[in-house]
């Protein structure tokens, strides 16, 4: 009986041994990635330049999942980057647009910089390839990190080239080839006003409750329900409770065939949906 238990012990740090060795395996293979020429090649191609300061968009590609300090992740671009792109873009609208009123160029932007559009344009251009983050944790395949990242290319080209330089490439590179105006004039992108609508057209009770809040390498990951008349209809997880809703909405709206306040919803597909 005690052999048995000592080869149980012997066996359990023996596989906590080895999962250590599997994570730092994964840690440092995952910064071989930001070394050498290819990467400053796939960076080249996806920026359409090469850097000057190469450390900086390595920084920038950096998730906070796998660097905690607040100079080696791209936390601080991300922030300068939304700065500065809600700059450029406002200025980009309050040309494109000489005679529409502030409410229409405020929804505008709204469109143009939500986290959800700026995910889509990352992943397209390319910055998931690139980007460090820790692919083990589950919580960030419901977020926006590349949305995030991308703003922070934009800080770390504003820092490398200045602004006037930062402003042509985010026109070239993001606005006229991502960006579609015309589409983006009739989206609407606020699906809790689209549903909050419809439950008021239809006389239903709806309700956004927070269902769940947990850490999740040390940030609060929230799941949000959006509740109609008691039930729960669909559920949005996120870092902050605004988005967790918003992705809680949409799923709604999509689930329910919601296409305005006027669509018709049979009782018994709420009824059904979990």
């Amino acid at each position: 009986m005690q052999a048995r238990r000592t080869l149980s012990i012997y066996h359990y740090y023996h596989l906590i041994f080895f999962r250590s060795l599997n994570s730092v395996d994964f840690i440092t293979n995952l910064f071989k990635k930001h070394s050498g020429s290819t990467f400053k090649k796939e960076l080249t191609n996806i920026l359409g330049f090469s850097p000057k300061n190469l450390s900086l968009y390595k920084t920038a590609l950096t998730h906070r999942s796998v660097r905690e300090g607040a100079d080696e992740n791209n936390e601080r671009l991300e922030y300068l980057g939304d700065a500065v792109l809600s700059a450029l873009v406002a200025d980009y609208l309050f040309k494109r647009y000489p005679y529409k009123e502030e409410g229409f160029l405020t929804e505008m932007r709204s469109k143009m910089v939500n986290r959800q559009q700026l995910n889509e344009i990352a992943v397209r251009m390319g910055l998931k390839k690139i980007t460090l983050y820790n692919k083990m944790d589950g919580s960030l395949k419901v977020s926006q990190i590349f949305g995030n990242t991308l703003e922070a290319m934009v800080g770390a080209v504003y820092l490398d080239l200045g602004y006037k330089k930062a402003a042509k490439w985010v026109q070239e590179y993001i606005l006229i080839p991502h960006m579609f105006m015309d589409d983006l004039e009739n989206l609407e992108i606020n699906h809790k006003n689209k549903l909050y609508g419809w439950a008021n057209k239809n006389g239903k009770v709806l309700e956004f409750e927070t269902i769940n809040e947990q850490l999740e390498n040390g940030r609060r990951l929230f799941s949000v329900a959006a509740v109609i008349d008691g039930k729960n209809i669909a559920v949005g997880k996120a870092f902050n409770k605004k988005d967790a809703s918003q992705i809680a909405a949409q799923v709604a709206v999509e689930k329910l065939g919601i296409i305005n306040a006027d669509s018709q919803v049979e009782e018994s597909g709420i009824g059904n949906i979990a």
